[in-house]
């Protein structure tokens, strides 16, 4: 996996230096965040000729716009003062706006022309695509890290006119889907598979109602929504349209496409609002993770991200919101189906992998999203007894036998647990949630 020859830049260095520093006697601790840190750096970024940033996910090597976003947040932080790490994360962002701008409603995609991944699928697929699952957070994360890249680093070159292209394709694709019944073009059916791999109705989903709020084929798991309006996925675009208007307004002065980006945003919210909430018996109002606008709704959370659990980590809400925390002890209890509870760890796994498998990403946003140093030093020790003896992070792991893991190379966990480490130690990326978090108490 590791590239060999490669030299860790200075600022790379620097931080890990600083976590050894303040964690002098967890020698355990030390060696998992080095190792974790630089593991998308060593094995997954691909710079290209064009001057943009492929990223693969690890075990896989197709680049998903979600996970690439996540896989370089944490080295934003150094992207502050090292110009060559901002050049390598803007190659990602202005790779991601070509995907876009190649198909909106893929997910993941080859580094070339090469017609790998799954060209036999019931839908518009082309050589450079490797899977079109549709999935809102797809179309977020690339304007998250774009907004995140210019406030870390005071880059605005990135947003030229391929990135205003995508904004528009992307604006398209959100208000057709408004109305997936009657304006939507996409299908997708993939045969001979679990149900959670494809779409009923010949390949356009379970019906939905008009509501506000935007469809989404599937989950960030990449497993098909039970419902077609998925809320955490629905409030990351809110957030990322705000950011969206910041950006036309603040460098573009484009302030026709910040009045679209300003509408969409709210009438996808107030179909979240109106829609979305629940007045449970046990814990009071709180979100559903997905309705269809019919009065039916699915309770529950999913360890990928976006999810419920990490509503305030990326934007959506304050982290001492009542409606949030009423939802917070509801997923972070047994009647969320896929929250687990073992006996080595408990946490939020997902239907993406086996029953009873605790998700790394997830036990990252519970410590991130906390309120309490307790809980954050219970998930520290969690994720030191849980790596299965790797040093690295998983996809899911048993939560009575750690050692069985799905995905012993899963560059996004890796980033998610170098991310929560740093916040322990008020280290935070620029512009987040998390950051004005940090601010507003000091």
């Amino acid at each position: 996996m590791k590239k060999e020859n490669i030299i860790i830049p200075q600022s790379m260095r620097n931080l890990i230096d600083k976590v050894k520093q303040n964690f002098p006697d967890d020698v355990k601790l030390q060696n998992m965040f080095e190792m974790c840190f630089v593991n998308t750096y060593l094995t997954t970024l691909k710079p290209q000729n064009d001057g943009t940033t492929f990223v693969i996910t690890g075990d896989i090597p197709a680049m998903w716009l979600r996970d690439s976003a996540a896989q370089v947040r944490p080295y934003l932080i150094l992207a502050e003062e090292d110009e060559e790490m901002a050049e390598l994360i803007e190659g990602v962002v202005r790779r991601q706006f070509q995907y876009i701008n190649h198909d909106p409603y893929a997910n993941a995609f080859n580094e070339n022309f090469n017609r790998n991944g799954h060209q036999s699928d019931g839908t518009d697929m082309t050589p450079w695509i490797w899977e079109r699952k549709y999935e809102i957070d797809s179309l977020c994360y690339p304007i998250q890290l774009a907004y995140l890249l210019w406030k870390s680093s005071d880059r605005t070159t990135h947003f030229d006119d391929n990135f205003v292209q995508g904004l528009n394709n992307i604006l398209k694709v959100w208000k057709t889907e408004q109305d997936h019944e009657q304006d939507s073009p996409y299908r997708f059916e993939r045969h001979d598979v679990r149900q959670s791999d494809t779409l009923t109705r010949d390949g356009k989903g379970g019906e939905v109602k008009k509501t506000g709020m935007t469809w989404s084929a599937f989950r960030p798991s990449d497993d098909a929504c039970h419902y077609g309006y998925l809320i955490p996925s629905n409030m990351f675009a809110v957030v990322v349209l705000q950011y969206a208007v910041e950006i036309c307004e603040q460098v573009l002065q484009d302030y026709d496409l910040a009045k679209q980006c300003l509408v969409l945003a709210a009438e996808i919210k107030n179909g979240i609002e109106n829609y979305s909430t629940f007045d449970h018996p046990i814990y009071d109002k709180i979100y559903s993770y997905e309705t269809d606008g019919f009065g039916n709704y699915n309770f529950m959370d999913d360890a990928n991200v976006p999810s419920l659990l990490a509503m305030p980590y990326f934007g959506y809400c304050e982290f001492n919101d009542l409606t949030y925390i009423n939802t917070r002890n509801f997923i972070l209890s047994r009647n969320n189906p896929y929250y687990y509870e073992g006996k080595k760890a408990k946490g939020i796994g997902s239907p993406h992998t086996p029953d009873h498998y605790i998700w790394h990403i997830a036990l990252a946003i519970q410590g991130m999203t906390a309120n309490d140093e307790k809980e954050k030093n219970h998930i520290l020790e969690l994720f030191k007894q849980t790596d299965g003896g790797t040093g690295f992070m998983h996809e899911g792991f048993d939560a009575d036998h750690p050692e069985n893991f799905t995905r012993d190379w899963f560059s996004w966990a890796n980033s998610m647990f170098s991310e929560f480490v740093l916040s322990l130690l008020n280290i935070t990326v620029k512009g987040s949630p998390l950051y004005q978090r940090l601010q507003n108490k000091y």
